[in-house]
């Protein structure tokens, strides 16, 4: 039997090698489909820096100059079973956002309230929450997965939380680049794009109130830290924020590259601990979300809230079990939204507005309601907050999940790495 040539065994290697691209191809495909990392391949290797298509085409396309800030590319209708099938809980329009001092554009969706249609409400503006991702994300899966519109327009026909607008994103606004919501010296103004830009752009294309204390972000992983970092840095620009399982410092790596341009005091700027033991407190509230078993920084969380001194204030959802997933987070979010909505103040009357921002948009909608006032937190999970700490008192409020135990089944993911979605 003659011994094997070496482009024989040169074949075979290349058919064994071929066999592992393909096989590690298609676990990246199927865990890419389950967790939304990226949505293209453009996506994937950062050359596609343009919207996707529109959800859907219909409704009132607001038209928009080269100038305008913001461009409304398509939206649609959202609907809610509550109080009855097919209520109509006001509308999604998709859009791009480009900062006017950083250049950053990016894609973005925009829920509207019901209330944002009626002409009782057409001198109102109203608050914001913006919603992000982790790393490095998919906007879409905030709608898909997280059901954030939903679970907004339920509760305002619930009179659980006042109407209230939402801007859905990624933190990822540069990609693939995970900036963590940073002001990159010599390189991307992330965190000048979302407290500063980001607003601009709202206040320019919607009624939307323009101080602080109108605003409030949310976010889940990555998005959890920037939702911390952005208001505890920026108090003049959120007034509340949500973690849902959010770290306390930038994780740099291979994907964040040198964030802080080997500045030692702008690192620790970033880090929320250091802040805390080292800054005077911001006068904002925070909620951050964690799990006894199941989440790695259960003891990091526990550590940040005991650090926490007013005029801050901090509340707590801990849940008894839950991974570093979706599944986890929709546990939390029907209660860490109406929480953060609760915290945000109605604005004024709109004085003199602009005709973009000002038009009520045309729609079929569910009729107007009063302003909701404080409600209690839904049934599941139970929790009832402290009221808000007095002088004297320690600032930290505990929310208590005393949920029924439900398993987190597929895509549990317990490494603490920040769960890039």
């Amino acid at each position: 039997m003659s011994r094997p040539t070496v482009g024989a065994i040169a074949a075979r290697i290349g058919v064994l090698l071929l066999d592992q691209v393909l096989l590690l191809t298609a676990i990246g495909v199927v865990i890419n489909a389950y967790f939304g990392f990226y949505g293209s391949w453009g996506d994937l290797f950062g050359t596609d820096d343009t919207a996707a298509p529109p959800i859907t085409m219909g409704g009132a396309i607001v038209a928009a100059g080269p100038s305008s800030p913001i461009r409304v590319l398509g939206s649609k209708p959202v609907f809610v079973d509550k109080p009855r099938p097919g209520t109509k809980g006001g509308r999604i329009e998709q859009v791009v956002i480009k900062g006017a001092r950083t250049g950053i554009s990016s894609p973005a969706y925009v829920y509207l309230p019901p209330q944002y249609f009626d002409k009782k409400y057409a001198t109102r503006r109203f608050p914001v929450i913006l919603a992000l991702t982790g790393y490095p994300g998919d906007a879409l899966n905030l709608i898909t997965r997280l059901d954030l519109p939903s679970i907004a327009a339920k509760s305002i026909l619930a009179h659980q939380i006042p109407p209230t607008i939402m801007v859905l994103m990624r933190p990822t606004v540069v990609p693939p680049r995970d900036t963590e919501c940073q002001d990159v010296p010599g390189g991307p103004q992330v965190e000048t794009f979302f407290t500063g830009d980001l607003r601009q752009a709202m206040e320019a294309g919607y009624r939307v109130g323009t101080e602080a204390a109108n605003w409030g972000v949310l976010g889940g992983s990555t998005g959890g830290y920037c939702a911390l970092k952005l208001s505890m840095r920026h108090p003049e620009a959120f007034s509340a924020a949500v973690s849902l399982s959010g770290y306390f410092h930038a994780l740099v790596d291979m994907t964040t590259g040198d964030l802080f341009g080997g500045r030692t005091d702008l690192q620790n700027e970033n880090d929320l601990m250091w802040r805390l033991a080292h800054l005077p407190s911001p006068p904002i509230s925070v909620l951050v979300t964690t799990s006894r078993h199941g989440e790695a920084d259960y003891a990091s969380t526990e550590k940040f809230l005991a650090a926490v001194k007013p005029p801050m204030q901090a509340a707590s959802l801990i849940l008894p079990s839950g991974g570093h997933n979706f599944a986890t987070w929709e546990r939390e979010l029907p209660q860490a939204l109406p929480w953060l909505a609760q915290q945000l103040h109605a604005p004024p009357q709109v004085t003199a507005p602009n005709p973009a921002a000002a038009a009520v948009r045309p729609s079929a909608t569910a009729g107007a309601h009063p302003q909701a006032t404080i409600a209690a937190a839904p049934a599941k999970p139970t929790a009832t907050p402290h009221p808000r700490p007095t002088a004297g008192t320690h600032p930290h409020r505990t929310i208590a999940a005393a949920r029924a135990r439900r398993t987190a089944h597929a895509g549990r993911h317990t490494a603490r790495r920040r769960h890039k979605k």
